[in-house]
Parts: structure tokens; sequence; C-alpha cells
């Protein structure tokens, strides 16, 4: 079998109510593997090309609104049938009557607003999965999220430590936090 490559979106909802790690983790369980991860704004000119098939219908507008609502999490996932896996694993696009067990059944719910807000977008063929990619890849396309500060906050250590500064209080409960 030849591995595939797909582009995994998580919505603006889904980041905003904190499923992305949830997500990401259905994805690594079901034994697929991030080849890349971006936390992102899209700018509405790559939203309008990546939902080009859909220009003309009444949720085109609402569609790249939303899209643009918040910042999304863009992952190019690989694996043996990634793209029919990953649709299966993100369930049908109405999270209501979507199935138990997927993300968008377990997770999802209509929220009555103008366009479905459905936690996830997949690629549905290799043919829509590249220029999903490659819009992700595109130079100046997109704005990547950096922490506050603007600068990268090293990783901690373990036994508690960031950096050479050893966390006296590390591994103890303090009330207020």
């Amino acid at each position: 079998m030849t591995t595939e490559r797909t582009l995994v979106l998580v919505k603006p909802d889904g980041v905003a109510r904190g499923l992305t790690g949830q997500v990401l983790a259905r994805i690594e369980a079901k034994g697929y593997r991030l080849a890349d991860l971006r936390l992102l704004h899209a700018e509405r000119a790559v939203l309008e090309e990546h939902y080009a098939e859909h220009r003309g219908k009444p949720f085109f507008e609402p569609l790249v609104q939303f899209m643009l609502s918040g910042p999304v999490v863009a992952a190019v996932v690989e694996g043996d049938r990634v793209i029919e896996g990953f649709r299966s694993l993100a369930g049908t696009t109405e999270p209501t009557t979507a199935a138990p067990g997927t993300i968008r059944g377990d997770l999802g719910r209509d929220w009555g607003q103008k366009v479905q807000q459905n936690i996830v977008h997949g690629s549905d063929s290799p043919e829509s999965a590249e220029p999903g990619q490659a819009l992700l890849r595109a130079a100046g396309a997109v704005h990547a999220q950096r922490p506050r500060g603007g600068r990268r906050r090293p990783a901690p250590r373990p036994g508690g430590r960031r950096g050479s500064v050893r966390n006296k209080h590390a591994g103890q409960i303090r009330p207020g936090r």
C-alpha cells in the first residue's frame, strides 16, 4: 500500500472549545502520523481558494466568515488510506446525526448558526488533499500563531525544570492557582 497524505483542519469552533488535543489524539490513536502541524489564521483569499468548489452556494460566505473568526489548527496527516480513514473518524458533516464514536458525533452539535460548525475539515480525495497541503505551504498564505511575548518558551524538563532554573514547587499543590 502507498502512504497517503491529507490536510486536516481543526476549525475555529474546535480550537475555541479546546478540542484540538482530543482531535489530534484520535488521529494518532488510529495509527496515523502528524507530518506537519500549525496553529494559524488563514487569509480570506486562501479560504476562498480552498473552498472554491462551494462558491455561489448560499453557505459559501458564512463558511468563509466562520473560518476567519478565529485560529485553526492545520495538520498534514500521513498513513495508509488516511483520507478515507479520517473521513470515517470525523463522521458525517451534520454533528447532530453523526454516529457516536466519531469526532463530530461525540464532540459536535448544532449551534443554530448559518453554517455548520462541525469541528474538523478533512479532504475527501487525493485530488482535493494536495491543493489543501499546497495552500498550507504557500509562502505568506498563513500567519503562524506565536506564544504571548512573540518568542518560544523552552519545554519543561523532567523533574519540573524549565531552562536552567529549578522549580522548587514542582509536584506541590498550591491553593488559589
